[in-house]
């Protein structure tokens, strides 16, 4: 659940500022009225008491008044969302998700070492060790927190549910330390670790564990969430730190947040100074610098658990018994020293020296400017680039990466045969052949990736490339499956943004191989094509594409030097430095638009038609259920509705649509959450799932899908239309704050899982809002105008991926863009992006909604509907009504309520016909205020009057 945002407040204030000036103002006109007419300026007695009693009634007049407009207007929304039915999960939905949530865990944990065969842990006593033993990470901060409502299963709760017995002396002693973890929270983090000091052990608690048990687990944890990144220096400027000890400071200058501790390490030594069987467990999203463990040869065993939701805890518990067989693979690529990330030194705070006449306050950040971000290391994200350059010799690779991309161990073995390789009709197709060569049950991963052909100075590949996957099904000792691969030839094509400036297949010879992970190769086939393909006519598109794609990104490029793998990447020191450039050029500069520059007229059109507002009609939006989106029946739908009406439905989309009372329209609920659905307002929440990180670990397209699924059936549970999920940006960096929101650092394993999620809420007809829509890749300075510059390639390749996947092949009916701005322009009016990439190529249908809709100095409705936005994610009255009329405006008034409709009218609460609309509580208080407020004033008025005409006849004799 997300807290109080006082700017909100302050903007709920600012809204209802004009009614309540006007009731001070009467309230101040009565006061002077009753002073100022006296015995001295009025002597008649009834004269004088009536005009008392007048302007009282007056003020009350005025106050009821102003009131209701305050209700009525800008609180409308807030009330209607505060007042809504609480409906909560059924018994059965509860147990449904739960069990979910653990299935989805058993298969994301990762083993990532298992000498000796330490795991499963062999007695059934266990000490674990370490503070984050007795305080997990369930999932992120802010809008990915666990609903409160709901228990959450520890980590010692999931190993005593599996039938281990941990050292309470060793929990209590955890406990005691601190029993709450500090909050990092969107505008305020506290980034302190707390563990007990190695000095604080006693010698009887150490002897006291070493008789209870030779097994000792060692629990690391991190979190991360909205609103900021990790610290990549602890000792950097406005972190906030509280060190474990006086004797000495757990981290020094440079070392960062994904770093051990002083106070960690020193545990560390501890624990294996005493055990010899030591298993290792990091629990966090982002990945960590392991490279200790080699240091320990009684660190037998790694686990990697990412954040595991409500329940998923109880799954590690079935993993370290051995009752389950870990089947994870990383979603993300462990590296020994996260400085060498080829994005490390272009992710972070970098603000333009020469845009200080653009500034802006914000919450997160105060008052601010805009920032920048430059994405040089272009497609070779992660192990794209880890591969290509230990192929090219640019780097030692076993120096460098720990544990490779889609790496995991089991507790059994397995053999994969890769059979023949067919390519015809576009489409390459083999079996692979998986056995289950140990002696304990289990399940493998097929992972399929390829290597193109390159030409030096040609469009940029990387040389590995995952391409498709499948997870087997749990496979006995000596059992086979045969796993059926296929994908399509233009999967494997580039983007090649300079010169085709379209999706091009190189002919030549396509290294398809089967590997264990994105380094180790089983074995390969070779795919060759004959000829160049460019995708670039409508009848030859590219995966699909409603129009050939081609360049929308043109001007977002920059003044940038991006990484290349010419000559075996010779700008890479050039290339991947940290900026020294801090200035927008004066031609981006003179584009650049924010509130105060900002002018619709700008972009009018005088060609443009004045569309056709407030005509009599008798269709219904239920009528629409089900029809196309250019039904003839829509114009006429839409001819009915005023500017009012549309301006209502675009404004006020925060956490749900308005109704529209004319056509049918109910009021929609639409809640946050990337792994739950959390109302913000009535409190009421879902089951968690584990994080997104968590899913990508699983490599199974199933459990994604029935993820999604689940999201569904709470959602009819809770009377919920719309999800704020999934989130799909991509890890490119391993101190991004929302990293367990998001999958991998791989597009296409983020579009299977992203676009699976999608599938399974959409069945259940509620629609997914992907976003983050797009490269909002970091929090820091994300509401800083963050201007992001990439090549178009880097753009399509990796970061639209999960997206593209998501409306083609997932269905998606929402989207939710992002905060920062793509290039120069707002993600939320690019329509390159929004338009030309999304709807036009894609072929989406459906409504585009602002991230939270705060103003923040940029962003605006007029802005944003012109661009390809639709509705604004806005609670309260600021920048988010349209304030021009003119025939461009309008028609894309029209344009974004048509999408609104459609997007509502195919939703599940349609499905039946109009829904029943129950009258909100706040409106029949506010009724029988009005009724009662009219008879007492009727009542008090002719109370007036009979007292002036009995004082009147009084004073006559």
């Amino acid at each position: 659940m997300l807290g109080i945002n006082w700017s909100d407040v302050m903007n709920v204030i600012m809204s209802v500022l004009p009614q309540l000036i006007v009731i001070g103002v009467v309230l101040v006109l009565a006061i002077i009225v009753t002073v100022a007419v006296n015995k001295k300026t009025v002597a008649d007695t009834a004269t004088r008491k009536l005009i008392h009693s007048e302007s009282w009634l007056v003020f009350l007049v005025v106050a009821v008044v102003s009131v209701s407009m305050m209700l009525f207007g800008p609180l409308a929304t807030l009330l209607n969302s505060a007042t809504a039915t609480k409906y909560t999960l059924s018994e059965e939905t509860i147990s449904n998700a739960s069990d979910l949530a653990k299935e989805i865990q058993s298969e994301a944990v990762t083993l990532l070492q298992n000498t000796d065969d330490n795991l499963p842990l062999a007695d059934t006593n266990v000490n674990v060790f370490g503070w984050a033993s007795t305080n997990p990470v369930y999932g992120g901060t802010g809008s990915g927190s666990m609903n409160a409502n709901y228990e959450t299963t520890s980590i010692l709760q999931g190993m005593a549910e599996a039938g281990l017995t941990t050292n309470e002396e060793l929990s209590k002693l955890y406990t005691d330390y601190r029993a709450d973890r500090p909050v990092v929270a969107m505008a305020d983090q506290d980034w302190t670790l707390p563990e007990v000091p190695a000095a604080d052990y006693s010698q009887e608690l150490i002897d006291s564990a070493k008789e209870f048990s030779d097994e000792a687990v060692i629990v690391i944890g991190r979190v991360g969430g909205e609103g900021a990144d990790l610290p990549k220096n602890m000792k950097g400027e406005g972190i906030t730190y509280t060190n474990n000890s006086t004797e000495y400071e757990d981290f020094e200058d440079g070392e960062s947040f994904l770093e051990l501790s002083k106070t960690e390490e020193d545990m560390i030594d501890l624990v294996t100074s005493n055990f010899d069987k030591v298993t290792l467990i990091y629990n966090g999203a982002n990945i960590f610098e392991l490279g200790f463990v080699e240091n320990y040869p009684q660190i037998k065993s790694v686990l990697w658990c990412p954040p595991a939701g409500q329940t998923g805890f109880s799954a590690l518990g079935d993993i370290l018994a051995g009752t389950t067989n870990p089947s994870g693979k990383t979603s993300d690529t462990f590296v020994y020293d996260l400085t060498q990330q080829p994005s490390y030194n272009n992710a972070g705070d970098f603000k333009y020296e020469n845009m200080t006449e653009f500034p802006t306050e914000n919450f997160e950040e105060g008052e601010t400017s805009p920032a920048f971000v430059n994405y040089v290391e272009s497609i070779y994200v992660g192990y794209k680039f880890y591969e290509t350059a230990d192929d090219e010799g640019a780097i030692d690779y076993e120096a460098t990466v720990q544990y490779p991309f889609g790496y995991g161990l089991s507790y059994t073995t397995f053999e994969q045969e890769m059979g023949d390789v067919t390519y015809a009709d576009g489409t390459v197709s083999f079996d692979v052949t998986v056995t289950n060569t140990g002696d304990t049950a289990g399940k493998d991963v097929v992972e399929v990736y390829y290597n193109p052909p390159y030409t030096n100075g040609g469009i940029e590949k990387a040389s590995a490339n995952l391409v498709a996957f499948e997870k087997t099904d749990l496979l006995e000792p000596g059992d086979s499956e045969t796993v059926s691969v296929s994908f399509e030839d233009d999967d494997m094509a580039s983007y090649d943004d300079q010169d085709a400036k379209a999706w091009v297949l190189e002919a030549g010879d396509y290294q398809v191989s089967i590997n264990a992970d994105s380094h180790t190769v089983i074995d390969e086939k070779t795919v060759t094509v004959d000829e160049d393909i460019v995708y670039n006519t409508e009848d030859n598109t590219h995966d699909g594409d409603a129009v050939p794609a081609t360049n929308a990104f043109d001007a977002d490029r920059g003044d940038v030097t991006y990484l290349s793998r010419a000559d075996h990447f010779a700008n890479r020191e050039e290339a991947l430095a940290a900026p020294t450039n801090y200035t927008l050029s004066d031609e981006y500069k003179a584009q650049f638009r924010n509130e105060s520059n900002y002018d619709p007229a700008e972009t009018n059109d005088d060609a443009d038609e004045m569309p056709t507002t407030g005509a009599k009609g008798d269709v219904r939006l239920a009528d629409l259920t089900g029809k196309e989106y250019d039904d003839p029946l829509w114009d006429e739908l839409l001819d009915q509705l005023t500017f009012d009406e549309m301006d209502t439905l675009i404004a006020n989309g925060g956490f749900g649509t308005p109704a529209i009372e004319s056509i049918g329209k109910i009021q929609l609920t639409d809640v946050d959450g990337p792994a739950s659905l959390n109302n913000n307002f009535t409190q009421v929440g879902s089951i968690g799932f584990p994080s997104s990180t968590s899913v990508a670990c699983t490599w199974n397209k199933d459990l994604a899908k029935r993820f999604g699924e689940g999201i569904g059936d709470m959602a009819h549970d809770m009377h919920v239309a719309g999800w704020y999920a999934p989130a799909m940006n991509i890890h490119r960096n391993a101190f991004a704050g929302r990293t367990f929101e998001y999958f991998s650092e791989d597009g296409v394993l983020s579009a299977a899982m992203a676009s699976q999620q999608v599938t399974g809420a959409e069945s259940k007809g509620v629609y997914a809002f992907m976003k983050h829509f797009a490269l909002n890749d970091q929090e820091t300075n994300r509401l800083s105008m963050l201007c992001t510059w990439s090549t178009e390639q880097a753009i399509r390749e990796i970061y639209l991926k999960p997206f593209e996947a998501s409306v083609k092949d997932g269905g998606a009916g929402a989207v939710m863009s992002s905060f920062n701005y793509i290039g120069i322009e707002w993600a939320g009016s690019h329509s390159g992006l929004l338009n030309t990439v999304l709807r036009d190529e894609w072929g989406f249908r459906g409504m585009v909604l602002t991230d939270y809709f705060g103003g923040y100095g940029y962003m605006q409705a007029d802005r944003a509907i012109r661009g390809g936005t639709d509705v604004m994610l806005a609670t309260t009255d600021i920048t988010n009504h349209i304030t021009d009329k003119s025939a461009t405006s309008m028609q894309a008034m029209r344009t974004a309520t048509h999408n609104i409709l459609y997007t509502a009218a195919n939703s599940w609460l349609y499905a039946d016909g109009e829904p029943a609309v129950e009258v909100p509580i706040w409106k029949t208080i506010t009724y029988v205020v009005w009724g009662v407020t009219a008879v007492l004033f009727v009542g008090l008025e002719i109370l007036a009057i009979k007292r002036f005409m009995d004082r009147k006849k009084a004073a006559k004799a």
